[in-house]
C-alpha cells in the first residue's frame, strides 16, 4: 500500500521540533508547529494550507515570520491553529511590522487563526490589503476536538499542560484508496491528475450512480463511467493513516489521559523524549516528557510505530540513550511488566 502522506521531521532532534506533512500528488502540505523552517526549501514551505502550532515559545512559533514573508505577494489563504491567547500572539506578530505598502501587491493574503480553548474555538481574520488588523470580532463556535475537517481527513486537538495551555494534534485519514494498477490496464487508462479528482469524489462519498468522466490525455477522448462502477474496478478501499503529534507536556495523569484518547492506535506517533528518566524531577519542573514517559505513553495508546525526538542539549552525542530508554519503556508497558 503507498501511503498518500508522508511525514517527517523539519530538524533533528536536538533542534526546534516540527513535522510537515506533504500530501501525494498534490501541491499542498500542513504543518505542525512553527520553529526553524530553515531545513524546508520556499517550494515546500509555499504549499502548506493548514499550521498548527502546539504552543508560541519561541522553538515552536519563530517560523512564522519566515512563511508570512513566503506568502506576502501572493493569492494565498493560510490557517493557523494555536491553543488559548493565540489570536493576541499572531496580532503582536503581525502588528510589529509596517504594512503602508501592501497596495502595491497584486495579489492579498488572507490569514485566518483559530484559538483552541476546552469548549470552544475562537475565530479571527486577519487581511493583507487592511494591513492585518483584526477585521472583526472573534467568531466563537463549540468545539468538540476536530479542529479541522474535509473530504478525506481530519485533525483533532487536546488541551494539554506545559505551565502554560498546549495542544497535541491528531491527523487521521478517512480512508486510503489504494489504486488498482491492474484494473487500469484492462480499462485503458492510464494514472493522472483525474485520478485525485476520483479519490476526491470517494472521500465526499458522492453518489455511486454520479457520472465520473476520465480524462486520459489531451489525445483521446472523455471516457464516463458510474463512479460506483469505476471504484469497483480500478480502488481497494483501507483504513486510513492516523498521524499523531505531541510535545511540550509535563508528565500527569491527566495529561496521559488526554494524550492516550487523542493518539489511540496511531500508525505513527512523534512525541517528545526531553530527559532520560535519570532526571524525572528536572522534567517535571521544566513540564516535559522523559523518554521513559514518552514510550510508556505510546504504549498505553497502543500506537503502532513512534518517533521520539525533541532531546535536552545536555544529551548531544547520546540521543542514542533516549531512543532505547523509550524504547525499553514501551515494550515493557506492552508486554504489561510496567504498571504505568
Amino acid at each position: 500500500m503507498r501511503h498518500s502522506f508522508h511525514p517527517r521531521l523539519i530538524n533533528g532532534p536536538f533542534e526546534d521540533p516540527g513535522l510537515f506533512i506533504p500530501f501525494l500528488f498534490q501541491n499542498r502540505a500542513i504543518i505542525f508547529d512553527l520553529g526553524d523552517t530553515g531545513c524546508l526549501t520556499a517550494r515546500q514551505l509555499l504549499k502548506i494550507s493548514h499550521a498548527f502550532v502546539t504552543h508560541t515559545h519561541m522553538d515552536h512559533f519563530i517560523g512564522f515570520d519566515r512563511l508570512l514573508r513566503l506568502f506576502l505577494g501572493r493569492d494565498k489563504h493560510l490557517t493557523l491553529f494555536g491553543p488559548p491567547g493565540f489570536l493576541r500572539n499572531v496580532q503582536g506578530k503581525l502588528s510589529a511590522y509596517a504594512w503602508n505598502l501592501v497596495d502595491n501587491f497584486n495579489y492579498h493574503l488572507t490569514l485566518q487563526a483559530i484559538e483552541i480553548h476546552q469548549q470552544h474555538t475562537l475565530s479571527g481574520r486577519f487581511l493583507c490589503q487592511d494591513g492585518f488588523k483584526p477585521n472583526a470580532e472573534a467568531v466563537s463556535r463549540p468545539f468538540d476536538g476536530v479542529v479541522h475537517a474535509e473530504p478525506g481527513f481530519t485533525v483533532s486537538a487536546a488541551l494539554l499542560d506545559h505551565g502554560i495551555p498546549c495542544l497535541g494534534f491528531a491527523f487521521q485519514e478517512d480512508f486510503h484508496v489504494n489504486i488498482i494498477k491492474e484494473g487500469l490496464k484492462q480499462l485503458g487508462l492510464a494514472p493522472g491528475p483525474w485520478l485525485t479528482r476520483f479519490k476526491q469524489s470517494l472521500y465526499r462519498r458522492d453518489e455511486p450512480d454520479e457520472q465520473f468522466d476520465v480524462v486520459n490525455n489531451e489525445h483521446t477522448p472523455v471516457v464516463r463511467f458510474r463512479l460506483g462502477e469505476l471504484a469497483d474496478k480500478i480502488a481497494r478501499i483501507t483504513p486510513g493513516q492516523k498521524i499523531s503529534y505531541i510535545t511540550d507536556v509535563v508528565y500527569s495523569p491527566t495529561n496521559a489521559e488526554r494524550i492516550v484518547a487523542l493518539v489511540e492506535n496511531s500508525d505513527q506517533l512523534f512525541i517528545e523524549a526531553v530527559f532520560l528518566n535519570a532526571q524525572t524531577d528536572l522534567a517535571a519542573r521544566k513540564k516535559h516528557l522523559t523518554a521513559s514517559q514518552a514510550g510508556r505513553i505510546a504504549a498505553m495508546a497502543g500506537v503502532k510505530q513512534f518517533t521520539v525526538f525533541h532531546f535536552s542539549p545536555r544529551y548531544t552525542g547520546q540521543g542514542h540513550l533516549l531512543m532505547e530508554e523509550a524504547t525499553t519503556a514501551y515494550m515493557k508497558r506492552k508486554n504489561g511488566s510496567s504498571p504505568i
